[in-house]
């Protein structure tokens, strides 16, 4: 019986949206200076078992980025983009203050670093449409729906207040069974939060996530709208918890927030 070779990629995993560990929203970085197959990466990504593991192809510039959810492959991802660059920084293998990346379904996405070790996420804005609230939402969501809203890939449920999101407790198995990536729940915030939010997606193997990064690409579309500015704190209320700062410039959203890493080591796996 041969032995399998194995392959040694280095990962880290780092809270995103946040100055401190046990917080913010957890993701893994892997780096790599080779094409790695999709049935790999998915595997790793079902190990680690977390809401997202990128990973980086840092032999190629832009850097490749791609992310994967335990079940599956997303389009986007800003908690797991803000993780990967915020390791690209730490390690010196970004050179300047900022980072473009090259995803396959969302363009070129740019981070920049403030001194304050804060970084900033250039995404694209997402265009929202109405969606017809039915009476079943009320027992989806268990909280009486004010108004939805429907993004390129999520869906946005307003509801009364921010207690109102805190507190909610929707129905999972069905909301994993409607046409979207999430369900996002929202509400006016209280203080210094112009909105908060949770996220919801069972589809894709989250049942919530901490932070959303790419969900804001379409809650800054939406709360600008609502509240006449550009310029907007969000709060992210599970349990983790995680602050973002949004700034909606014409047709792409900048989301700032920091990171903090937790864990730096290898992972071994069959070399294919």
């Amino acid at each position: 019986m041969g032995v399998t070779e194995l392959l040694k990629i280095p990962m880290y995993q780092v809270d995103a949206f946040t100055a401190k560990v046990f917080s913010g929203n957890p993701a893994a970085v892997c780096l790599l200076d080779a094409p790695m197959d999709e049935a790999v990466m998915q595997a790793i990504a079902a190990e680690n078992n977390l809401a997202e593991t990128a990973f980086v192809r840092i032999d190629l510039k832009p850097f490749e980025l791609r992310w994967f959810t335990p079940t599956t492959e997303v389009a986007l991802c800003g908690h797991a983009t803000l993780a990967a660059a915020h390791v690209l920084f730490s390690e010196g293998i970004a050179q300047n203050d900022s980072i473009a990346f090259q995803s396959l379904q969302s363009g070129i996405l740019s981070v920049s670093r403030a001194e304050s070790n804060t970084y900033t996420l250039d995404f694209p804005a997402d265009q929202l449409e109405p969606y017809a609230l039915s009476s079943h939402l009320i027992e989806v969501v268990g909280a009486p729906v004010l108004d939805g809203q429907k993004g390129a890939s999520d869906l946005i449920l307003r509801l009364d207040s921010a207690e109102s999101v805190r507190l909610a407790t929707p129905d999972l198995q069905r909301i994993r069974t409607m046409p979207f990536r999430g369900v996002i729940l929202t509400a006016k915030g209280e203080g210094e939060i112009d909105f908060v939010s949770r996220f919801f997606g069972p589809a894709v193997g989250v049942d919530e996530d901490p932070v959303t990064g790419s969900a804001h690409t379409s809650l800054a579309v939406y709360w600008s709208k609502r509240l006449g500015k550009t310029k907007m704190t969000a709060y992210q209320a599970s349990q983790r918890g995680g602050t973002l700062l949004c700034e909606l410039k014409e047709d792409r959203v900048l989301l700032s927030g920091d990171a903090s890493l937790y864990l730096k080591g290898e992972i071994y796996v069959p070399h294919h």
